[in-house]
Formats: structure tokens, C-alpha cells, sequence
């Protein structure tokens, strides 16, 4: 399934949606406060109010007008922007030709007995917009048009554009199947012939990934130059996009920055990602970590406060070098045949069954689709059953709210309850964010931290995280910084991405802990990580699994550029393969080895080696075995590699790229063996061969006569061993001799008689039925 299919309702996906312009010159400098478990920086406040809040913890209302201006923020900000816009003024309009050419139109003005306060093409069959210069047309008759027909040409084909978009988009939101989609994309590409900006992006995005139209990249290229010759952001990216990696243009890094750059001044957030990675990386710009944090952090600060009530969906990262090494290693996808199982089971009423498909279908993951309804069914059935678990996330999914399950505080508190009095830990964190939040029931902060720190006592990560988020705030408890980084470091080892981008905040304003930018950022790009575009990554996957390699390059390869690991190393192994026929075949290597050596240095064993790989057999790159030694060697020491210390061990003893040392080459051999037990085969068949050559070698270095005539047999055998060496012989002479005898002895026959022959059977074919 691609991800284009996601992209109707939300442009947060991969082509990412664009920030507005106060939005990113919000200064993030000072404080900071926590929203719903997310901690967000506050802006604009001096040192005297953050004097000020260090003691709101000791004073009850003070704590709850504080949680309820949390509550209120989003109303607020929405108000606020309501007045932003009242205050601007609309231009005045000039009246072209009709009875009053030049006059200022007037709005609003009465026409067949009804007020209008805005142009109209009402009364006329052309549909050019016109308006009245004075209230009364009926009674002055003075009006004039609104645009020029040129404009209005312009304006009705921009019209007719956005009904074909429209209806493009209805039956791509609407429709799950393959055929129907490739429908949705004629439509859209009609639109797009017609210069509608949005169908030029979505179609530009289908062509560069072969989703539901041939692959392009060359059709694509120009849409994207045409897009961003109208400034826009989804444009600039993605043309920088192919500038970094040298789809149907030359390679121009200079370029790709440019292009990267403008597009995240136009607030994609795509780019401010990719920007994020090469300012932490120090690809084509200088290394810088404030740099890096700056992009990392706006981008993180929209994907946490996307995330919901019942978590996001699960990101599944496949490597396809280690599926290839490992074929039996489970890649964490489920096989149909076990889905159906579980599902069989389900149906016969195995509540554990019912509770794990729930579980799934309300995440996605593992090679199941995102599918809420199906989760309600499913957890409904448990919790008829009595299943505190299922009674839980039923009170999760009514708390957040969905298409398919309306939002209703009262329902997701009996659920809550349920599942709390039965010891649910689900429930108790669940009920805690009743009572903190005044969900269905009056705000009390002590029974919220009550059921928080049930939760938490239970090792589950909401209440763990919400725990953290009460003594960060000072909520119910006494300020304290240490347990809040307790509790979010407790929350983040269960993988929960508000804990990680929380635990960011704290690093990069040095709160509770030493400021660490590098760590603010490694945790920032963990969340960034975690958005919507990361679904990519699955249909980059079943891209390749479907054997379109061209099409799972490109996804990968713009995946790698945002900083994806498993990205660059997958991107890396179809290029190392050949398998991509739209990279020249001289090119192969030199992009694989680029890839390779990104994913190596984010701590990727497998690139590692291959990295020693290439520079040993020359691929990509020229002949160096001192280069590739220092990688082995790096993979050998950082990620006991056992592979690498057996390559180590071999140039050792060939002496390639190192002074050659028979002795180090037997210890890294062994090493091996040791690291995995697979190694131990080859490991026995290197020393074997090298015990082979070290004896070689010795003989070689010594004279054997010279041996031979420092030996003295008088005194190593004593004075009578001559005697001793003609019994040995003899004996051995006599051992010979009757054993040949034994041997030659022949068995009479009577005369006459020879051995039977045995008959033939008949071939198969020709024995005779029985």
C-alpha cells in the first residue's frame, strides 16, 4: 500500500505540510511548560516570571489556573488568530467597464433583493464577477466588473481545475483498491495538466515513486522545476532531493542545499528534517549541533503534537541486508497465514487473540494495515469476555475519538473504571488523565497522580510519562526535576516517542540535567523519525518485495537523505545488487559506498564491514587495504563483530595493509570463533591452513641436517638403541609378512562347479504386473 493513499486529509505526510511564517519565527529560547505529557517551550517570558515560577508549585489554585491556561491554549491561540485577521483590511475594488468603469465597488450592495458582500456571478451566464458601485443596483443600475476577462478565463479554469482535483481526491480517500486509485491519479493528472498546484504535487510525488503511474523521473523533474518557479516548498525539496542524489540531473550538492534551504524557509518540514541530518552529519555544509538542533527541534515540536491519546503508528524499520544473511530471522512481520490463525482464533473466542488483533489494528504494524473499526470489534469482543485490557484501550479509543468511534469523555470512564478496579494498568493511567485534565470528572491532581504512579509502579510507559510530566510541572507535587527525568527515562526505554522528545527539551535547555546538545539532538531525530513520512519506509519495502527496484530506490534513497539508517543501508544493498536499473552501472558502487559509509556512521555493523569490503576488493573506490583494515578494525572494536575480526585475522596473516603476524592472525581468528559460534567452522579451516604454513615456515627457516647432527641418540635413547630400533623393525617386518599370508590364502571348490550367476531383473517398465 503506498503512502500516497494516507495523504488525502493530511498533508503532514511525505510531502509534509508548510509552517506558517509565525510559526517558525516563534522564538524557543526560554521556558518551558508541558501540554497533555509534551513538553513545549514557552517564548517571550522574562527572567522575573521564571523567578515567578519556580514557586507556583506551592500554591494550590495557582497549580489549577495553570493546567486550565494549558487546557485553554489551542481556543486562545485560535481566537487570537481570528483577530489577527479582522484587523487586516480587504483592498478596495475598482470597478472595470459596465456603468461605472473605475468607480470603487460597494459592499456590501442589494441585488434581487438580496445582500451580497463580496463579487458575484450571479445574473449573468458567463460567470464573470461583478459588483454594484452604490447599495442599490435595482435603483442606480451602476455596476461594473470585478476582473478583466482575461482574469476571468484564468479564474474559471482555475475553477474547473479544482473540481477535477476535488473528484480526484474524493475517490483516492475514499477507496482502498488499486485500480480505483490509479483512477483517482488520471483525475489528478488532469488537474495537474491545467496548472492546479496541489495535482502538480501529488502527481510530481507519483511519477518520481512509480505510485499509481508509470515511473518518471524525467516528467517528474520537470514538474517539480515548474513548481518551484511558483514558489513551492514541496518543490524546492523534492528538486533538491534530485540534485543530492543525481536522479535524472547531474549531482550538484551546492544546488541541493539551495533548493533544501528554501524549501524550509517555506516551512516543509521535510526539509527542515534533511537539513537537521547534514548540519549533525557535516554533509556539504559544516558540522554544527545548535544548527542541527534548530531543525530537529521545529520539526519534533509538529510530530509530538500530532501524537494521540492512543500512540501513533508503529514504525517498521526492515533491513534487507540482514534479511538476505538471516533468511530465518523474523523481520517482525507477521506471515498471513499466522494473521488468519489468530483472526480464526478470535472468531472461536480466544480473548488473548481478540486483545492482540485490537492491538494491531489499532497501530498498524507487522504487515497489518491501521484499521480502527476493526480494533473496536475486536477489543469489544474481549471486553464482553471481561478483559480488563481490551476494557482499557476501548476507554482510549472513545477518549481520543475517531471516524469510527465518536469521542465521549462519560463512555471512556466507565471503561477506565472498569479496567482500574480490575488492576489494569492501561486503566489507572487512563483514569489518572480523567482527573488531571477534568475529563468527565472535576480536576484532582491527587488522584491523578494516585492512578499515574499505579500505572507507572506496573512498568506501564503512559503512566510513567504522565508521572514525569506532574513533577516537571510542579502539578500535584513538588516541583522535582530529577524524578521527572526518573520517570521520562523510565518511559522512554518502553519506546514511547513523547518520552524521547521530552527528555530532548530537558537536554537542550540544560533543566534537571547538564546541557547536551548532542544528546538533544540524537533524541530529537529519534522523534523526527517517528512521523508520519516514516510510513515510507514499509512501502519502499513491499516496493521491493513486489520486485520494482527502481521505485524502492527512490523511496529509500530520499528516506537516507532525511537521516534514515535503515534507509541508507537498504538504498546502499539494491545499488550493491544491481538491482536499480535507473543508476548507471559505473555508478553503482560509488552511491553504494557514499551510503554505506552514512549508515556505517550511525553505528551499522553490516555497513562497517562493507565498507572494509569495498576499499579491500577496490569497489567504488581504489585498492587501500590500510583503509580497509581500519574499518574492520573499527567493526571488531566498537560492535565485536565476528566477521570483522576473521577478515582482520586473515590480513594478518597475509599481511595486506599490516605487517604480517602469524601469531596476531591466530588470535583475531580466535577472537572470532569466540564472538559467534557460527564462525567456528571457517575459524578451524584458517587455522588449519595456517598451522600448515607456520610449520612450513619453520622448516624452511632451519637447516635439517644441521638438526640432525647436533643429535645425540646415545643419550636420547640410551647406550643400547641401536638394538632397540632392529627389534621395532623386525617386528614390524613379521606383522607384514603374516598378514599378506592370511591374505593370499585360497578356499577349495569342488571340480566342475562355478559360482551362480544372479539374474538380471527387467527394467521396471518391462517386469510384468503382479
Amino acid at each position: 500500500m503506498s503512502l500516497l493513499d494516507e495523504e488525502g486529509n493530511q498533508d503532514e505526510s511525505l510531502e509534509s505540510k508548510t509552517l506558517s511564517a509565525e510559526d517558525q519565527v516563534k522564538d524557543h529560547s526560554t521556558g518551558t511548560r508541558v501540554v497533555a505529557g509534551q513538553i513545549f517551550l514557552e517564548s517571550g517570558k522574562s527572567d522575573s516570571q521564571s523567578e515567578n515560577e519556580e514557586n507556583f508549585h506551592s500554591q494550590e489554585e495557582e497549580k489549577e489556573n495553570s493546567l486550565e491556561e494549558l487546557n485553554s491554549l489551542e481556543m486562545s491561540n485560535l481566537l487570537n488568530k481570528d483577530l489577527e485577521e479582522a484587523e487586516i483590511q480587504s483592498p478596495v475594488l475598482t470597478a472595470i467597464g459596465g456603468t461605472a468603469d473605475g468607480e470603487p465597488c460597494h459592499f456590501p450592495f442589494l441585488f434581487m433583493e438580496k445582500e451580497y458582500a463580496e463579487c458575484t456571478a450571479d445574473g449573468r451566464e458567463d460567470g464573470r464577477l461583478w459588483c454594484a458601485t452604490t447599495y442599490d443596483y435595482k435603483k442606480d443600475q451602476k455596476w461594473g466588473f470585478c476582473e478583466s476577462e482575461e482574469q476571468s478565463n484564468k479564474r474559471r479554469q482555475m475553477q474547473e481545475a479544482e473540481d477535477v482535483y476535488q473528484i480526484g481526491m474524493k475517490i483516492l480517500n475514499e477507496s482502498s483498491k488499486k485500480a480505483q486509485k490509479k483512477v483517482a491519479y488520471q483525475y489528478l493528472l488532469k488537474a495537474a495538466d491545467m496548472n492546479h498546484t496541489k495535482a502538480m504535487e501529488k502527481v510530481s510525488y507519483a511519477l518520481l515513486f512509480g505510485d499509481y503511474l508509470k515511473q518518471n523521473i524525467q516528467s517528474s523533474k520537470e514538474l517539480f522545476e515548474k513548481l518551484t518557479e511558483e514558489g513551492s516548498p514541496k518543490g524546492q525539496m523534492a528538486l533538491g532531493f534530485l540534485y543530492a542524489s543525481g536522479l535524472g540531473v547531474n549531482s550538484s550538492q551546492a544546488k541541493a542545499l539551495v533548493y533544501y534551504t528554501f524549501g524550509a524557509l517555506g516551512g516543509n518540514l521535510i526539509a527542515h528534517m534533511i537539513l537537521g541530518y547534514r548540519y549533525w552529519a557535516g554533509i556539504g555544509v559544516l558540522q554544527s549541533c545548535e544548527s542541527a538542533l534548530t531543525h530537529y527541534r521545529l520539526v519534533a515540536n509538529h510530530v509530538a503534537s500530532d501524537i494521540s491519546l492512543t500512540g501513533g503508528t508503529v514504525v517498521q524499520r526492515i533491513r534487507l541486508a540482514d534479511e538476505v544473511e538471516n533468511p530465518g530471522m523474523a523481520s517482525g512481520m507477521l506471515e498471513e497465514d499466522l494473521i488468519q490463525y489468530y483472526q480464526f482464533l478470535a472468531e472461536k473466542g480466544d480473548v488473548q487473540a481478540q486483545v492482540g488483533l485490537g492491538q494491531l489494528h489499532l497501530h498498524g504494524g507487522r504487515g497489518v494495515e491501521q484499521n480502527h473499526q476493526r480494533a473496536f470489534e475486536y477489543f469489544n469482543q474481549a471486553a464482553n469476555a471481561g478483559n480488563s485490557h481490551a476494557m482499557a484501550f476501548l476507554g482510549k479509543m472513545y477518549s481520543e475519538g475517531s471516524d469510527v468511534v465518536p469521542q465521549s469523555n462519560e463512555t471512556a470512564l466507565q471503561y477506565f473504571k472498569k479496567a482500574a478496579d480490575m488492576g489494569n494498568p492501561v486503566g489507572q493511567s487512563g483514569l489518572g488523565m480523567a482527573y488531571l485534565y477534568g475529563r468527565g470528572v472535576p480536576v484532582n491532581y491527587e488522584l491523578a497522580l494516585k492512578y499515574f504512579q499505579k500505572a507507572a509502579e506496573q512498568g506501564w510507559v503512559d503512566g510513567q510519562l504522565q508521572l514525569g510530566s506532574m513533577y516537571y510541572n510542579g502539578i500535584g507535587v513538588k516541583k522535582d526535576y530529577k524524578q521527572a527525568l526518573k520517570y521520562f527515562n523510565l518511559a522512554s526505554q518502553g519506546g514511547h516517542i513523547l518520552a524521547f522528545y521530552n527528555l530532548a527539551q530537558m537536554h537542550a535547555t540544560g533543566t534537571g540535567v547538564m546541557r547536551s546538545c548532542h544528546t538533544a539532538v540524537e533524541l530529537f531525530k529519534n522523534v523526527c523519525e517517528r512521523g508520519r513520512w516514516s510510513e515510507r519506509l514499509m512501502t519502499a519495502y513491499n516496493s521491493y518485495k513486489d520486485g520494482d527496484s527502481n521505485s524502492a530506490v527512490v523511496q529509500y534513497l530520499l528516506l537516507a537523505e532525511q537521516g534514515y539508517e535503515v534507509a541508507q543501508s537498504n538504498a546502499a544493498f539494491i545499488l550493491d545488487q544491481k538491482e536499480a536499473s535507473i543508476v548507471g552501472e559505473n555508478e553503482t558502487y560509488p552511491r553504494a559506498l557514499l551510503h554505506w559509509n552514512r549508515a556505517a556512521s550511525q553505528g551499522y555493523t553490516v555497513a562497517r564491514i562493507k565498507l572494509g569490503d569495498y576499499h579491500f576488493y577496490g569497489f567504488g573506490t581504489d585498492v587501500d587495504y590500510e583503509t580497509a583494515f581500519i574499518h574492520y578494525r573499527l567493526a571488531s572494536e566498537q560492535q565485536h563483530s565476528a566477521q570483522a575480526m576473521f577478515n582482520l585475522g586473515y590480513m594478518h596473516e597475509k599481511g595486506l595493509g599490516i605487517k604480517q603476524d602469524i601469531h596476531l592472525a591466530k588470535r583475531f581468528y580466535d577472537m572470532a570463533a569466540e564472538a559467534s559460534p557460527d564462525a567456528q567452522v571457517p575459524v578451524f579451516l584458517a587455522l588449519c591452513k595456517l598451522g600448515v604454513i607456520y610449520s612450513l615456515q619453520y622448516i624452511r627457516e632451519i637447516n635439517v641436517r644441521e638438526v640432525f647432527s647436533h643429535i645425540d641418540m646415545d643419550q636420547l635413547l640410551g647406550p643400547e638403541w641401536d638394538l632397540y630400533l632392529m627389534t621395532i623393525i623386525a617386528l614390524l617386518l613379521g606383522t607384514i609378512i603374516a598378514y599378506r599370508q592370511r591374505q593370499h590364502q585360497a578356499i577349495p571348490r569342488p571340480a566342475g562347479l562355478r559360482p551362480a550367476v544372479p539374474q538380471q531383473e527387467p527394467p521396471p517398465e518391462h517386469q510384468p504386473p503382479q
